[in-house]
C-alpha cells in the first residue's frame, strides 16, 4: 500500500508597511503602491498526497470557510501539474479573518508552493504566480515572502532587502470594514495633485533599508471616519511608544513596530481589552528557511520555488 507524502505548514501572515491608492484603473480595479512584510503569526496547514490514478480532495475546517482557497488551490496544482492522487487537508485558522492579514491568500499560497513537491510533478515559478493571480491579488506576494514591493493590483512584485526582524504587536478589533466600501469613499478624493505627492513620499520609503520612515495608509482616512475605534488603537499604539503604528490594508487590524520585546509586553498592557498578537518581522531569508525545513523530508536541493526528490 503507497504510503502517503505528509508535510507540517506554517501559512504566515502579512502587513502593509505603506500602502497607497493612485487611482481606479480600466478594469475596475485601483492602481496600487505598497509594501508587503511577512510577519510571525501564522496558520497551520496539515498536508498529506497520496499517489492513486483517481484524485480527490478532502479538507478539514472547522470553520467551513466558504468557497475556501485552498481547495480551489489544490485542484489548480492538479489540473496544471496533471498529477493524480488522494488529498488530505487540516486547516487550523489562526490569523484572523477579515482583517487585512492576507489568511486565506497565505494559506493557499502554501499549497500552491508545497503540492507540486509531494506530487513530484513541478510547476515552475511563473506558471505558480499566474495560478496565484487567479486566486487571489496577495496570493503571489505569498510565493516570495520577506519585504516587497506590490504594484499594479498588488501582484507585479519587487523583492526589497530585508528588513530588520523588528519585534511588534497586532491589534484586532472586533470591527467589520468593508473592503469595497472603504474604496467606494477613498476614490472619489483620489486627486492628481495628491498621485504625485504619494509617488514621491512612496518611492523614499522603499528605497530605505531599514524601518519606514514616514509609512501612510490612505484608507484610514476613511475607515477612521467610519471606525473611530480603529483610530483610538492607533493613538494607544503609538501612546505606548511604536515606532511605527499603522492599519494594515483595508482593516481592520492595526499594528505596531517596537525596539524592544519589553515594549511589546508594556503595550499589550495598555491594550489589555482588544485582542492582540505579539508578532516580529519575518525576513525573506527566515521564510524560506521555514519552508524548508517543513518539507525537508520531501525537497531535492535549496533552489526557490521548493524542488520535489519525487520528480523523475
Amino acid at each position: 500500500m503507497t504510503q502517503p507524502r505528509r508535510a507540517r505548514l506554517r501559512a504566515l501572515a502579512k502587513i502593509n508597511l505603506d500602502l497607497r491608492v493612485l487611482g481606479k484603473r480600466p478594469d475596475g480595479y485601483h492602481e496600487l503602491r505598497t509594501i508587503f512584510q511577512t510577519i510571525s503569526l501564522a496558520d497551520r496547514i496539515d498536508l498529506a498526497f497520496t499517489p492513486a490514478r483517481a484524485s480527490s480532495i478532502e479538507l478539514e475546517d472547522r470553520l467551513s470557510i466558504p468557497d475556501n482557497l485552498v481547495e480551489r488551490a489544490a485542484r489548480l496544482v492538479m489540473e496544471t501539474s496533471g498529477a493524480t492522487g488522494k488529498i488530505s487537508i487540516r486547516l487550523d485558522k489562526r490569523i484572523p479573518m477579515g482583517a487585512g492579514l492576507g489568511g486565506g491568500s497565505s494559506d493557499a499560497a502554501a499549497i500552491l508552493l508545497a503540492l507540486p513537491v509531494l506530487t513530484g510533478r513541478p510547476i515552475e515559478s511563473a506558471r505558480l504566480s499566474e495560478l496565484g493571480q487567479h486566486l487571489g491579488s496577495d496570493v503571489p506576494f505569498f510565493l516570495l515572502g520577506g519585504t516587497a514591493v506590490g504594484i499594479g493590483r498588488g501582484t507585479e512584485l519587487f523583492p526589497l532587502p530585508d528588513r530588520p526582524a523588528s519585534p511588534g504587536l497586532l491589534v484586532t478589533p472586533d470591527v467589520h470594514v468593508s473592503t469595497a466600501e472603504a474604496y467606494h469613499l477613498l476614490t472619489p478624493r483620489l486627486t492628481t495633485e495628491s498621485l504625485q505627492n504619494k509617488i514621491f513620499s512612496f518611492q523614499s520609503n522603499a528605497w530605505e533599508t531599514g524601518v519606514v520612515v514616514s509609512p501612510e495608509n490612505d484608507f484610514e482616512a476613511v475607515v477612521f471616519e467610519r471606525h473611530g475605534r480603529l483610530a483610538q488603537v492607533k493613538k494607544k499604539l503609538m501612546r505606548a511608544g511604536a515606532s511605527v503604528a499603522m492599519m494594515t490594508g483595508s482593516g481592520s487590524a492595526l499594528f505596531g513596530l517596537f525596539r524592544t520585546r519589553s515594549e511589546v509586553s508594556k503595550a499589550v498592557e495598555v491594550l489589555e481589552d482588544e485582542q492582540t498578537f505579539p508578532i516580529s518581522l519575518v525576513t525573506r531569508a527566515r521564510y524560506r528557511s521555514l519552508w524548508r525545513r517543513a518539507l525537508k523530508n520531501h525537497m531535492d536541493g535549496t533552489l526557490w520555488p521548493p524542488r520535489s526528490r519525487y520528480t523523475r
